[in-house]
């Protein structure tokens, strides 16, 4: 299937606008009164209000509905490590999205630091001003340290590529299971990319840290360009070995071709064209085939039906089934900022994958997933991700 070019329009649109978002007042400054209200010298009552009490922050400043979209430009969607400037479109980008779907006021930061001290430093000194931070595109695995580092800031902190990939697949998988009548707990499934993405998938569909979790997938196989991720092997990095707590129970070896015998899901976040219809035929019958590289999938869906798969997503927004971190972000942040949460919960992250799914009134085969556009998740994302948090804070206060 031919991929359509974007290129020279966006091109045109990003040259055109000189970018893709602007800060604007909320209220007119016209008069001298005007002036003096909202500079000198009126100013000076709400700093000295939050200087008396610091969490007037959020009664009188932009605080509690902003979010920093944090980024060294180490990751940049499938073009790799392209540096802070070059970042900027994708994380203008994501402020305009989470603008659009929760009315969250996000703003690019693009760090020109790719160590991790520097980031996590710089992410504190700027925290002041803003209610939450998503990171963006930021390579692992020093986006687990850093995502790490920064928990105990007070505010929302949440690397999107890891986590939001996560929420949205899994809500697929909650659909996937329904309309095949196959049990989410029973099954098995191979995930071949052992980055941020992969991780996180790993973990939340194995309800990792949890101590009774409703969702815990039976068997999960985390592959990476070496093959399978299983204890032997002496090329792990920490955040891959400590993967084998909760993937790989039966400790096996191989590339991603073994482990894919008789598994009821894969999931890709790796690599185009790694597949081939004769790899899905080794699969479960109605096997469940996410293949998120992009812009090209690790197989196409025509390709993947031919192989027997009976459901295929992919992160293409002109495919059936597209696995959208947009269905997730700007609801998780809605509802973690209305609530004031100090951080977003593995509880919290499965809410929304089953508001999510639960946006999708009959799923079939070719809609186990909202479309990206559904404005509706959003809200819905959030209400469920803001019970979570009040609960949580109401049984911290006892």
């Amino acid at each position: 299937m031919a991929i359509k070019d974007f290129t020279k329009a966006s091109l045109d649109l990003h040259e055109q606008h000189k970018g893709k978002i602007s800060v604007r007042s909320k209220m007119p400054v016209t008069t001298q009164d005007d002036l003096s209200t909202v500079y000198s010298p009126g100013v000076a009552a709400p700093c000295q209000a939050i200087a008396d009490n610091p969490e007037d922050v959020y009664k009188y400043t932009i605080k509690g509905n902003t979010v920093a979209v944090v980024s060294d430009g180490s990751a940049v969607l499938g073009l790799g490590n392209i540096g802070p400037e070059a970042a900027i479109p994708v994380m203008e980008g994501k402020a305009m999205l989470f603008k659009k779907f929760a009315n969250i006021d996000a703003f690019p930061i693009c760090v020109a630091s790719q160590e991790t001290e520097e980031i996590v430093r710089t992410v504190r000194n700027i925290a002041p001003v803003f209610g939450g931070i998503n990171l963006e595109d930021i390579s692992a695995p020093h986006c687990f340290v850093v995502e790490e580092h920064l928990q105990d800031l007070g505010i929302p902190v949440f690397h999107d590529d890891q986590h939001g990939t996560a929420v949205v697949t899994l809500a697929g998988l909650i659909n996937a299971s329904r309309v095949l009548d196959k049990p989410l707990n029973d099954m098995k499934i191979v995930i071949n990319g052992a980055g941020a993405a992969g991780i996180a998938i790993a973990k939340l569909l194995k309800g990792y840290g949890l101590k009774k979790p409703k969702i815990s997938v039976r068997e999960i196989i985390l592959c990476d360009r070496s093959g399978i991720v299983h204890s032997a092997r002496t090329d792990l990095n920490e955040y891959k070995r400590d993967a084998l707590l909760y993937t790989n129970p039966n400790d096996i070896s191989g590339n991603v071709f073994d482990a894919l015998h008789g598994a009821d899901v894969f999931i890709g976040v790796s690599q185009a064209k790694l597949l081939k219809p004769a790899d899905i035929r080794t699969m479960a019958n109605d096997a469940i085939v996410f293949a998120l590289a992009n812009p090209t999938p690790e197989i196409m869906p025509e390709e993947a039906y031919e192989g027997g798969a009976a459901i295929v997503g992919t992160g293409r927004s002109d495919l059936p089934n597209q696995v959208n971190n947009v269905l997730g972000f700007p609801g998780i942040f809605r509802g973690a900022l209305d609530a004031r949460a100090p951080r977003i919960t593995m509880e919290m992250k499965l809410a929304a994958a089953h508001a999510i799914a639960s946006c999708v009134k009959e799923p079939h085969r070719e809609m186990i997933i909202p479309g990206a556009l559904n404005k509706s998740v959003a809200r819905k994302v959030a209400k469920a991700v803001f019970r979570v948090a009040m609960k949580k804070k109401a049984a911290t206060s006892v």
